[in-house]
């Protein structure tokens, strides 16, 4: 079950990686795009007005998808931002129960934004919603890795809390070390 789950983090904060490629990649033409009318410009008096039509509303799908992929992976990895300051105070077993607390309430409320992103996503497919860009783009589609996204952030959560619970550190603290020897 633990490879199986360290899978799907991997695998959520590759296609994160992706989705911040994807938007190196389109900026960057964009770029090139941009270059080569001002060089038409400088060459012809006239530009020629290239552009990748909606290429912001693209980029910015992108990096919604990246961010939210990219949660679970960061969190196993240690990657998010923890307020420290006093919790590396308390003593051991009050640390514990801080951070039981803490991933039990950051569970509720990722459960909570799963939930109601995954109603949004339906309700997008229901009615077809569009996005309002050059190019219309289904909403449902841009919302697919969001909901993923918070749905790995959920699972890995639940994950991190039975861990907790069972007396093992969390990942971000150490992986297979038992916080009741200390």
């Amino acid at each position: 079950m633990r490879l199986a789950l360290d899978f799907i983090y991997r695998a959520a904060g590759g296609l994160a990686a992706l989705f911040i490629v994807a938007i190196v990649a389109l900026v960057f033409a964009q770029v090139c795009l941009n270059l080569a009318d001002k060089i038409a410009v400088a060459a012809t008096g006239s530009g020629v007005g290239l552009t990748i039509p909606s290429y912001a509303d693209f980029t910015g799908f992108f990096l919604a998808a990246s961010t939210f992929l990219a949660l679970a992976y960061a969190l196993r990895a240690g990657g998010h931002i923890r307020v420290t300051l006093v919790t590396n105070r308390l003593p051991a077993r009050i640390r514990r129960g801080v951070e039981i607390a803490v991933a039990l309430l950051a569970l509720v409320m990722s459960g909570y934004a799963s939930w109601y992103m995954g109603l949004l996503w339906l309700e997008s497919l229901e009615f077809g919603d569009r996005s309002s860009g050059m190019v219309s783009v289904p909403l449902w589609l841009p919302q697919t890795p969001v909901v993923l996204g918070l749905a790995i952030l959920t699972l890995a959560l639940a994950d991190e809390l039975i861990c907790m619970l069972r007396g093992a550190l969390p990942s971000w603290e150490g992986k297979g070390e038992n916080l009741l020897s200390e």
